[in-house]
């Protein structure tokens, strides 16, 4: 469980330090980095910190953007991840 753990917050950090970013929902800047603080909450199903929910919450806008995202996206459709978001009291959204 460690190892997975340590494997995505390796994989979220390289890809957000190779220019992971992107433009979301009215121009917010997508970093798919700044939820390496969930790694807990999303790998582990830990019950998620503060800084989490802020991070979820400034990363909202682009929820859809990582589900699609083929680096990401397993772990923003897992359940943990959608736990963690509604801990946070952040509505999902519908992604097309």
């Amino acid at each position: 469980m460690m190892r997975r753990l340590a494997v995505l917050v390796l994989a979220v950090a390289m890809v957000a330090a190779c220019g992971g970013g992107v433009v979301g929902v009215a121009g917010a800047s997508c970093n798919a980095g700044q939820l390496t603080v969930c790694a807990g909450a999303i790998a582990g199903g830990a019950r998620p910190t503060a800084a989490c929910c802020s991070s979820l919450r400034a990363q909202q806008g682009c929820f859809c953007q990582f589900a699609k995202d083929p680096r990401y996206g397993r772990y923003v459709n897992s359940p943990n991840a959608r736990k963690a978001v509604s801990s946070c009291g952040i509505a999902l959204p519908t992604c097309h």
